[in-house]
């Protein structure tokens, strides 16, 4: 039996364009939710305010706004960021940026994850952006630099953390999006697994977005991911 609380691991994805439908979402699915993301959607709609309003009402916050500048700028934005209180926040893999971010996290507690290879990627995409390697040597090469600068973790899809586990060793965090229950569309993520899969292949956290978003009872939808979470960490032990 796991210690792990499949509910402390599953993150909803608030994709939505404005405040008052986050705050509806987060009615809806109730107490099944206690992890969120905010991304650029949101971030962009209702900014900093969004942020606090969540942890407000006592929901831990992943900022999802995969930092990419010069050194400076990233250094100032994510101390910012850590001044908010939020828990986790992506930052692109380009060793700089990572080193900067986190150079301004300073002793907070914000946990950084490096964007590895964005999940709707394949390796035609790479090719196009004149990367010859394979998306998962990609993905590789990417976790063991955040590694190696001092990041809490990777985001990156569930074909990879089988892959990734064994070179980054167990406490280094593996986030997967691009999570889709058994029978639901992949919608645009190339390289999307179900919750089971990820879980079984390493992964740490889940993000679910419009699986739960756009179901007709979200808490109900919300709470058989949970299940299935709960069951995957129970056999992995």
């Amino acid at each position: 039996m796991s210690t792990i609380s499949a509910r402390d691991r599953l993150i909803l994805a608030l994709d939505v364009p404005s405040r008052d439908e986050a705050d509806r979402l987060l009615d809806r699915v109730q107490d099944q939710i206690v992890f969120v993301k905010v991304g650029l959607e949101l971030y962009t709609a209702a900014g900093p305010e969004m942020v606090q309003r969540l942890i407000t009402r006592g929901k831990r916050v992943f900022l999802d706004l995969k930092f990419l500048d010069i050194e400076e700028t990233v250094r100032r934005a994510t101390a910012r960021v850590a001044a908010m209180g939020v828990e986790f926040l992506t930052v692109h893999a380009n060793r700089k940026a990572l080193a900067a971010a986190v150079q301004g996290r300073g002793k907070s507690t914000l946990k950084l994850l490096a964007v590895t290879v964005l999940t709707n990627f394949d390796s035609q995409d790479l090719r196009d952006m004149g990367i010859q390697r394979s998306v998962q040597d990609l993905v590789t090469a990417r976790a063991l630099l955040a590694s190696e600068v001092g990041c809490d973790g990777v985001v990156a899809s569930g074909e990879e953390p089988a892959i990734l586990r064994p070179k980054v060793g167990p406490r280094f965090l593996i986030v997967t999006p691009g999570v889709r229950p058994a029978g639901k569309g992949v919608d645009d993520h190339a390289r999307a697994t179900t919750p089971t899969q990820a879980i079984s292949a390493g992964a740490d956290y889940l993000v679910v977005g419009r699986p739960i978003r756009d179901a007709s009872d979200p808490a109900a939808a919300a709470a058989t991911i949970l299940t299935e979470m709960q069951a995957a960490f129970d056999a992995r032990g």
